[in-house]
């Protein structure tokens, strides 16, 4: 009895430190480079497809070079538009700016 006593101890303080936690909602990584990506790739979107979001692609940063990363459709979120990705220069840094959906 005394073994049982200790269980519902120990699984209540669990239980009680697990609430107090905060809950966090994940973060957007950001990158940041010295090299501007190339120039965007010609990219002819295919034909509208009725529920889906064409997402052009981008450039992205992998170890020490520039990927491409070709464009692709999305089901589209009613109520929201799609922001591609894209880089932003900060002096003379460039920081890379994931696709997101925005209302």
């Amino acid at each position: 009895m005394k073994i049982h006593k200790m269980v519902v101890a120990a699984v209540l303080a669990v239980g009680t430190v697990g609430m107090s936690l905060p809950v966090t909602a994940p973060a957007a990584v950001g990158i940041d480079i010295d090299i501007g990506p190339p120039a965007p790739r010609a990219e002819a979107p295919p034909a509208p497809r009725a529920g889906f979001v064409w997402a052009p692609g981008y450039w992205e940063w992998r170890g020490n070079r520039h990927f491409w990363v070709g464009g692709h459709w999305m089901r589209e979120r009613r109520g929201f538009h799609w922001v591609p990705a894209h880089w932003n220069q900060r002096g003379p840094h460039w920081h890379f700016v994931p696709g997101r959906w925005e209302r």
